[in-house]
């Protein structure tokens, strides 16, 4: 049962960040189509357009390079396990309690 629980709990976290891909990737697409519109609407070609592309799409990209919450979550909860050298249900069970918690059970 406390197996079944953790499996469905990492489940449930994988999803979200499987979510948070594809609505990125979504982010991503409806920006090269604005930009797109817009060197479309400015009548740019050739060099042009391709600076004009290159600098839209670079403003605004405030994403992160180091991903999102969750899997910087997962990412210090893993390395606190670690340092604790802990192992099966008790790396379960602070592992459930320190996502929980997000990420800031020592």
């Amino acid at each position: 049962m406390r197996r079944s629980m953790w499996l469905v709990g990492i489940g449930a976290a994988l999803a979200v960040v499987g979510g948070q891909a594809a609505f990125a990737d979504n982010s991503q697409q409806e920006k090269m189509t604005a930009c797109n519109n817009q060197a479309t609407a400015k009548g740019l070609s050739g060099d042009e357009r391709k600076s004009f592309m290159s600098t839209c799409l670079s403003k605004g990209s405030s994403t992160s390079t180091t991903g999102n919450s969750q899997q910087q979550k997962m990412k210090d909860c893993n390395a606190a396990a670690s340092k604790k050298n802990l192992t099966g249900s008790d790396r379960e069970s602070f592992m459930s309690k320190c996502l929980s918690k997000g990420g800031s059970a020592k």
